[in-house]
């Protein structure tokens, strides 16, 4: 196990009616008066956004609302926020709603105390400094961005998505109920556990070997979330199952994974090489759920890159779908390993997620425009289970269609 430097500073309130104390809590926090920053209808229909407010207010709370945060969310909304934040001398950001919600929220709360433009940290310009604290109310299970040090922004100007890291704008507080989700259409579970896996195997795929421990609770965490939700698909109001899901989503992606699996104590475990291709998909088509298009290309990037190490790829195999090869032949070593990396496609797909990247409405032709940015956002090679060139990311897009 390498050296690591574990960050969880995050308070969960985790339970049944829980965003009822959403109020309490933010003022527990010493707040006075909030911006408020949610996404579109959905939390005004079933509610959600209505109980939060009333929280607020019965505290003393102040609100100043943000709406309209799309799913791969754009710069300029991020602008407005901050401007808003500014003008109204707001002491916290709140966000009600999933990980497109939470990312523009957390842009919002580290571009207020910086003078330039916030994309200045996304291009690398700028390097991460103050930030206004942070608080959730999470509806959609999938992005861990509740308690990630991650933030990714969409600039519609420049056909880029692009992230950032830091742990100063880990949300504070994360207001987590379970029943929120009990309404989430299939597609959007489907896409949010995808999600989740893929963050769960963007560090189990690095360039670190075996890690025991954390690779038990790796392997437990894809276990366990499949379980759930085949439940929720066919049961959606389960509530044991909501909460497994729920869970899961935040230990994916709040490094618990990544612990000694890394060659540096401060950096996130992981090439997420899975990540950086679908990036480029959902940045230039914004449609695109980015749990969806991941669905279709972490099965392909494991094909093309697993027999780079095919001992990682069978300590997979055995310790999420129990699998073996029933020699050390090549031939039975590649059998197993292509039976769970076809199981973890097949379960995607039966949750509602496409197979190829035609059922996401792009073409073959849009690949030479993805690798253009690609190039521009992680260079000629990147990545470090197999260190990728542009034309490994080629024959990865091309085989997904």
């Amino acid at each position: 196990m390498n050296d690591f430097v574990f960050c969880s500073p995050t308070r969960f309130v985790f339970g049944r009616g829980f965003v009822d104390r959403t109020g309490a809590e933010v003022a527990a926090l010493g707040a006075k008066r909030v911006l408020l920053v949610y996404g579109g209808g959905s939390v005004r229909r079933t509610g959600t956004l209505q109980r939060v407010m009333s929280s607020l207010s019965a505290e003393g709370v102040e609100t100043v609302e943000l709406d309209g945060v799309r799913p791969n969310p754009e710069v300029g909304l991020v602008r407005t926020g901050i401007e808003l934040a500014r003008t109204h001398d707001v002491d916290l950001i709140l966000a009600v709603g999933g990980g497109s919600v939470i990312d523009c929220a957390k842009a919002i709360a580290f571009g207020v105390p910086y003078d330039g433009d916030v994309w200045d940290f996304f291009s690398g310009a700028a390097k991460m400094g103050a930030c206004l604290p942070l608080a959730v109310v999470l509806t959609i299970p999938a992005a861990g961005s509740e308690a990630s040090a991650s933030c990714v922004i969409s600039n519609d100007a420049l056909s880029l998505k692009k992230g950032v890291s830091g742990d100063v704008f880990r949300p504070r507080l994360a207001i987590m109920d379970p029943e929120l989700t009990f309404t989430l259409p299939q597609y959007q579970t489907a896409a949010g556990v995808t999600d989740m896996i893929c963050h769960i195997c963007e560090r189990y795929f690095g360039a670190v070997g075996a890690v025991p421990v954390t690779d038990g609770i790796c392997e437990s965490l894809i276990r366990s979330v499949m379980d759930a939700a085949t439940v929720v698909r066919d049961d959606p109001t389960n509530y044991d199952a909501r909460a497994a899901v729920m869970w899961v989503g935040t230990l994916a992606h709040n490094d618990l994974c990544g612990c000694g699996r890394d060659r540096s104590p401060e950096r996130r475990a992981g090439g997420w090489e899975s990540h950086g291709l679908e990036h480029e998909i959902s940045a230039h088509s914004p449609q695109v759920t980015h749990g969806a298009g991941l669905a279709v290309i972490l099965p392909a990037w494991m094909r093309h890159v697993w027999h780079a190490n095919p001992g990682r790829f069978l300590d997979f195999a055995k310790g999420v779908f129990d699998v073996e090869p029933v020699d050390e032949t090549d031939e039975a070593v590649a059998d197993a390993v292509t039976f769970a990396i076809d199981e973890l496609q097949r379960f995607f797909v039966s949750l509602g997620m496409p197979r190829t990247l035609g059922d996401l409405d792009v073409t073959p032709e849009d690949v030479r425009t993805w690798l253009v940015t690609l190039r521009q956002n992680k260079g000629e090679r990147f990545g470090e289970f197999m260190p990728l060139t542009l034309e490994d990311a080629r024959a990865i897009y091309e085989s997904a269609f």
